[in-house]
């Protein structure tokens, strides 16, 4: 079912969750290990992240550099089925545009639509490490917008190639949103100018970045609906679980941490005492936005499922 009709047909806050692809050489069990615990509060979809290749140098026996690709953790195709089977929910395959031409994104798609997977998250995706600004594949999408034009072409029957003939697909697109703007934005307005494009171009619903004031969020929400953009917007959120991600995340997700967040982290004697925090936060964050009537709470687990347990025991 499409996200969409989830939360049309839905009389209420709904829980959903975020969970990332076993490392290469795991056992795909310790993902379900990992879901198993929150299926309690039937969560409609579960979103798989995708990690793109990244490039390491290995030395040759004539001594030269060769640069090879590698990926820790395997694509997203093989585990949305996975967890379709084991947990009959939807899966979400996040779709970036980084490492893959439009050809090869269309092949990806057309194994989505034999799968029965009805929702995509369409993300321009992040940069190589190694090469610090975002580099597109030759031929490939170079935005969030450019892909998601090809998922909404795709819809309409539109293929790469004129002369394949193919059922049109059916996906329900959702993209990504940042209350607090995207880092290579000069500044929100411009951000919103592009995420209303995005739904201009055929994307069904938004997702945001972590968040952790709630000012934030709705006052991100008013600005879009003062644009004219009038699709569902649901809410990630991720409780903190170490004093490193004071730093960790305000540099990776270009995020502000509340002051009273920042000293009672602080003051924490231990990480045991900082997953605490940051589960009673993210409690007083969630039941606040299930009191304003937002139609999806999306927890990003990143694969551990302990905190975001006790989060959605006391909310939902």
């Amino acid at each position: 079912m499409k996200i969409v009709d989830h939360i049309k047909n839905s009389k209420q806050t709904l829980f959903s969750l975020e969970v990332l692809p076993p490392l290469k050489g795991e056992d795909i069990n310790s993902l379900f290990g990992a879901i198993e615990p929150l299926m309690e509060f039937k969560p409609p979809f579960i979103d798989v992240t995708y990690h793109r290749e990244e490039y390491v140098y290995r030395k040759r026996e004539n001594n030269l550099l060769e640069k090879v690709s590698t990926r820790k953790r395997p694509g997203t195709v093989g585990i949305c089925a996975a967890i379709m089977n084991k947990f009959s929910v939807d899966a979400v395959p996040h779709i970036i545009c980084g490492g893959f031409s439009k050809e090869e994104t269309e092949n990806a798609l057309i194994d989505l639509k034999f799968l029965g997977i009805d929702n995509v998250l369409a993300l321009r995706g992040d940069a190589i490490k190694s090469e610090g600004t975002f580099i597109p594949e030759k031929d490939g999408n170079a935005y969030a917008t450019d892909l998601v034009k090809q998922i909404a072409e795709m819809n309409t029957g539109k293929y790469q190639y004129d002369d394949l003939a193919m059922a049109k697909t059916d996906f329900c697109i959702g993209v990504a949103a940042y209350p607090e703007k995207h880092f290579e934005s000069p500044n929100l307005k411009t951000d919103i100018a592009f995420l209303k494009k995005k739904i201009e171009l055929g994307a069904e619903y938004i997702v945001t970045q972590m968040f952790f004031d709630n000012q934030k969020f709705f006052e991100f929400v008013d600005i879009c609906k003062n644009e004219g953009i009038n699709v569902p917007i649901i809410p990630g959120l991720k409780p903190l679980t170490t004093k490193k991600q004071l730093t960790v995340l305000p540099s990776l997700f270009h995020i502000d941490l509340p002051e009273t967040l920042v000293d009672a982290i602080t003051n924490c004697k231990d990480n045991e005492q900082v997953k605490q925090v940051g589960v009673e936060w993210c409690i007083e964050q969630s039941k606040e936005l299930k009191a304003k009537g937002i139609p999806v709470l999306h927890y990003y687990t990143m694969g551990k499922s302990d905190s975001t347990l006790r989060i959605a025991k006391a909310v939902f």
